[in-house]
C-alpha cells in the first residue's frame, strides 16, 4: 500500500493518544474495565516488574568453597547430579521463555483490540486474532534465534582468542560489529513496534507487515527517526515515573500485573501512541478503521415506486 502524501505529524498523534487514553479509562471510570484492560496490557508488555529471588547456597552437603578455591578443577570434580540438573534447568528456562513469548504475542493483539474498540475483552480477541498472534510469535522466535546465533558467535570468537591467548578478531573490528548490530537491532525494534497495528488492521502475516512498515520507514526515514527519539524520551520519562511509583507504594507498583494496573494510563498511552502515529499513512494502516461501522452496500435493484393516484378532474 502506498503511504499517504499528506503531512505526517509527530505531536498530533501524541494529543490523540492522550485523549484516547483519557476517554477509555476515565470517561467514565469503571474499576472492572480498568482491571480487565490492565490484564491485557500486562500480557502485551509484561511491564509489571518481574522479580526473581535468589537464595544463597547455604549449608549444603557439597562444600562449594573447597571446589572453588585453590588448584585446577575439571568436570570430574563436580557432583554427578550437577550436569543433568543444569541441562534440565536450561531446558525448563527455555520452555518458559517460549511460552511467555507466545502469550506476549497474543496479548499484543488483545491489548490493541481493547484500545481500538474501547472495550474490556479478553476471550474474544484472544480467539479472533489467534492466527495473527501466532504468526507474530514465530517472527519473534526467529528474531530471538538470530540474536542468540550472533551473540553465540561473538562469545565463541572471544573464548577462542582467550584459549589461544591472542585475539582471533581485532578489538576494533569487534567494536565495529557491535555498533552495527546495535543500529540494526534498533531499526528492527522500531519496525516491530508498528507490525502489530498493521497485522491487526489488514489481518496479514508478519512478513507482509514487516515489509510494509520497512517500506514506510525507507520512504520517510526522517519522521520515523524523530518518532524513535521522541518515543525513547517518553519511555525514559515514564520509566522514571514508574520508579517513583514503586518507591511511593513500597514496591507494590513493581509487582507483576498489579504494577501494570497501577500504571495503566502510562502503559496504554505508550501502546496507543504508535497506533495513532501509524494511522496517518492511510486507511490501510489505520487500526481504528476496524471499529468503524461499515458503509451500507449500494442498492443493486431500484426501489419500487408506489403508483401515484390519478389526478382529480
Amino acid at each position: 500500500m502506498e503511504p499517504n502524501d499528506s503531512r505526517i505529524e509527530l505531536f498530533a498523534p501524541f494529543g490523540e493518544a492522550f485523549e484516547l487514553t483519557t476517554k477509555i479509562l476515565f470517561r467514565p471510570f469503571n474499576l472492572g474495565k480498568w482491571f480487565v484492560i490492565g490484564f491485557a496490557a500486562w500480557l502485551a508488555t509484561f511491564a509489571g516488574g518481574l522479580t526473581f529471588n535468589f537464595r544463597g547456597m547455604g549449608k549444603q552437603d557439597w562444600n562449594w568453597k573447597s571446589y572453588s578455591h585453590g588448584g585446577q578443577h575439571s568436570l570430574q570434580d563436580l557432583p554427578p547430579w550437577v550436569i543433568p540438573v543444569a541441562i534440565v534447568g536450561v531446558l525448563l528456562v527455555l520452555a518458559v521463555i517460549v511460552v511467555l513469548t507466545w502469550i506476549n504475542a497474543r496479548g499484543r493483539f488483545m491489548f490493541t483490540d481493547c484500545i481500538v474498540r474501547d472495550r474490556a475483552a479478553i476471550a474474544e480477541p484472544w480467539r479472533e486474532y489467534r492466527p495473527e498472534g501466532n504468526r507474530y510469535f514465530v517472527f519473534q522466535i526467529v528474531v530471538t534465534l538470530c540474536n542468540l546465533i550472533f551473540f553465540g558467535g561473538i562469545f565463541f570468537l572471544i573464548a577462542l582468542g582467550w584459549y589461544w591467548q591472542h585475539p582471533v578478531v581485532p578489538l576494533a573490528l569487534l567494536i565495529l560489529i557491535g555498533v552495527t548490530y546495535l543500529l540494526v537491532a534498533l531499526i528492527i525494534l522500531l519496525v516491530m513496534k508498528f507490525m502489530v497495528p498493521v497485522m491487526y488492521r489488514q489481518r496479514c502475516d508478519a512478513i507482509s507487515a514487516f515489509r510494509q512498515v520497512w517500506a514506510l520507514l525507507v520512504t520517510r526515514p526522517g519522521i520515523f527517526l524523530l518518532f524513535a527519539l521522541f518515543y525513547l524520551l517518553l519511555f525514559i520519562a515514564f520509566g522514571i515515573i514508574g520508579c517513583v511509583a514503586a518507591c511511593v507504594t513500597c514496591c507494590i507498583a513493581a509487582l507483576p500485573y498489579i504494577g501494570t494496573v497501577i500504571l495503566l494510563p502510562i502503559v496504554m498511552f505508550l501502546f496507543a501512541y504508535p497506533i495513532c502515529f501509524l494511522r496517518q499513512f492511510g486507511d490501510g494502516y489505520d487500526a481504528f478503521a476496524v471499529a468503524r461501522p461499515a458503509e451500507p452496500p449500494p442498492l443493486l435493484i431500484p426501489p419500487v415506486q408506489q403508483d401515484q393516484p390519478p389526478p382529480t378532474p
